[in-house]
């Protein structure tokens, strides 16, 4: 398996991952509870923690492609619902 990670300054993380994991739990299977998310795609899966001030985030995949496709999947709708914070794309590590 492939990772790749990235931290996110905001301290609004642990509304994302619901509201990520809430809008993405109509087509896949994904979970929250506690600070903790998990977003299983058919492309990889993302995992989500948030803390105090932050946003960390783990995705893996089978290959390359699909690492590509999970984090762009996640950055883009990240951005999309943090548009208030004008967040600037992830810088991911891996």
């Amino acid at each position: 398996m492939l990772t790749a990670t990235a931290r996110c300054q905001t301290p609004h993380a642990d509304k994302y991952i619901q509201q990520l994991c809430k809008h993405f739990g109509h087509k896949i299977d994904a979970s929250y509870a506690d600070g903790h998310g998990e977003c299983r795609f058919s492309c990889g899966t993302a995992k989500m923690d948030a803390g105090a001030e932050n946003l960390a985030i783990e995705v893996e995949a089978a290959d390359a492609e699909g690492l590509k496709d999970t984090k762009h999947v996640i950055e883009s709708h990240l951005i999309r619902f943090a548009f208030r914070e004008n967040l600037q794309p992830l810088a991911w590590q891996g």
